[in-house]
């Protein structure tokens, strides 16, 4: 670990990006030092990426100053980056499957003899990258023949053998098993002790706190602090994250609890039992009741996505049973779980969810055609009524039907969105960030119509990063850590957001029932 004398291999100071209408980056500084492990951290949007992208030269800053041992840089593109020593490996590998791992390796620096690619000098070459991070493995073979771990190592070979100063390791754990990770943390334990700087960006905070030395953390794009790992507990780091001083942490008015009576003989709406996908989120089991609003907490990455699609059918299950109404039933695909009263809005609106190049009719009628048939088209006079009222009882503006969607505003499109689901009258609605990127006006409309779906009988599965909407809304709150459901924490007079915090960030892995 780098002695607090030693001088860091970079020096990002006051460094500034905006693009339009968004500062993204507003003073901020990084210092990475030889021989440590520092984590990069921060909620979605923070800057970890823009951060990562101007140090890489993907981006230009806009002000401030980056040092690469001690000399000014200014890259202008990820090459050149690589050229004087700093290499990125990012959660989706960026390498050639169809190749071999050796070409991969050496893509466009192959060793050449008379003018010609040497294969059996790169090949030996490649071996010998393999084998500074403990892979042992056919070089001549196929990438593609690798699995995602291997192929993840390779990643990381190449970019060491480019690069012999600064590591960036962009959500590198996302697809591993758990002891894939530990051969991952193996290797840079050993990249550390060679002397380079690693970054390593991830949102499991277990192993943040495993792996790293240093770390730094960023909020809405600004610079909140750095600290030695082993001396910023978990509770602490998450409150900083979130931005709240975990000593002001009050619990909610008692007005605002909401609390849900008479379900000791009632039968959920939905039951997972022991549902789970490898890879996406470990076996968990969820109840939801009718009327019911369940919360998901957690940091970004902790699996709360994951549970909704599972759920709804947009990823396949691959252990355990879902039951619908007390009946066994499988939910494998979205119109599966549309069949069963289920219903499903996106945290990514534009790209999962509305069709921008419609109208706000055709987007509204859309789930409703699509579960009558293709054959059975609904009338434009149905139409026109179903979309007037929705309109109306949502309060979209402006409230024109024909307008195109993507011309609307973030918490506009939101209604829309809603609106094509509660058109089909679900009994049970996931909604996934639906009050995330629109105004205040809008959020405060959106809260009060889960309030009022659920005291109509309609069951809701409500996911926020706002731990105060998630207790404001939420009978119960299933807290998840590292894509693992943790605990259930009844939504009771004693329950604060500084629980949840405090249950987030815990040390303990057993699951907890309050």
């Amino acid at each position: 670990m780098a002695s607090a004398a030693s001088s860091p291999v970079v020096q990002m100071t006051g460094i500034r990006k905006e693009f339009p209408g968004v500062k993204a980056l507003d003073g901020v500084d990084l210092r990475l030092f030889a021989g440590e492990v520092h984590a990069l951290m921060g909620e979605n949007g923070a800057g970890k990426s823009t951060l990562i992208k101007v140090l890489t030269g993907v981006y230009t800053i806009d002000g401030g100053e980056i040092r690469l041992g001690g000399e000014p840089v200014l890259f202008s593109s990820p090459l050149q980056a690589q050229q004087a020593g700093v290499s990125t490996v990012y959660q989706e590998v960026n390498l050639c499957t169809n190749l071999s791992v050796a070409e991969n390796i050496f893509i466009g620096r192959e060793p050449r003899r008379m003018g010609a690619i040497n294969w059996r000098e790169m090949r030996r070459r490649a071996r010998e990258a393999l084998e500074r991070v403990d892979l042992h493995i056919d070089v001549s073979q196929p990438l593609s023949s690798y699995s995602i771990a291997i192929q993840q190592m390779v990643a990381i070979a190449r970019a060491v053998d480019i690069s012999a100063q600064v590591l960036i390791l962009d959500e590198p754990t996302s697809s591993l098993d758990q002891g894939e990770v530990q051969q991952l943390f193996r290797v840079m334990r050993q990249l550390k002790a060679e002397g380079l700087a690693i970054v390593f960006v991830s949102h499991f905070l277990e192993q943040i706190y495993e792996i790293t030395d240093r770390m730094t953390v960023l909020r809405n794009g600004q610079l909140v602090g750095e600290w030695m790992t082993s001396e910023l507990p978990q509770v602490e780091l998450v409150s900083k994250m979130i931005g709240r001083d975990l000593a002001t942490l009050e619990a909610l008015e008692g007005e605002n609890k909401r609390t849900l009576t008479a379900l000791e003989n009632a039968t959920p709406v939905i039951q997972a039992k022991g549902v789970g996908r490898k890879g996406s989120v470990e076996p968990f089991d969820l109840s939801v009741y009718p009327g019911e609003v369940v919360g998901l907490a957690g940091l970004l990455g902790s699996g709360r996505t994951e549970v909704a699609r599972l759920m709804f059918g947009a990823d396949r299950a691959d252990s355990g049973d879902f039951l619908v109404d007390g009946k066994p039933t499988h939910l494998r695909t979205p119109r599966a779980a549309t069949s069963q009263g289920i219903a499903f809005t996106s945290e990514n609106r534009r790209t999962e969810g509305l069709v921008g190049e419609l109208t706000v009719r055709e987007n509204i009628i859309l789930a409703l055609q699509a579960a009558r048939g293709w054959t059975r088209p609904i009338s434009r006079k149905r139409q026109d009524e179903l979309v007037d009222e929705y309109i109306k009882a949502l309060d979209i503006r402006p409230a024109n039907p024909e307008q195109q969607v993507r011309n609307l505003s973030g918490g506009n499109q939101q209604k829309v969105l809603l609106a094509r689901w509660l058109i089909t009258r679900p009994k049970l609605l996931i909604l996934d960030e639906p009050t995330r990127g629109i105004d205040v006006g809008a959020k405060a409309q959106i809260q009060k119509l889960v309030v009022s779906l659920s005291e109509e009988g309609m069951s809701v599965l409500f996911i926020s990063a706002e731990l105060e909407e998630v207790l404001r809304l939420s009978h119960k709150v299933e807290v998840l850590r590292d894509r693992r459901i943790i605990a259930e924490l009844a939504n009771d007079e004693g329950m604060t957001v500084e629980k949840i915090v405090e249950t987030i960030a815990g040390d303990s892995r057993e699951e907890v029932r309050a």
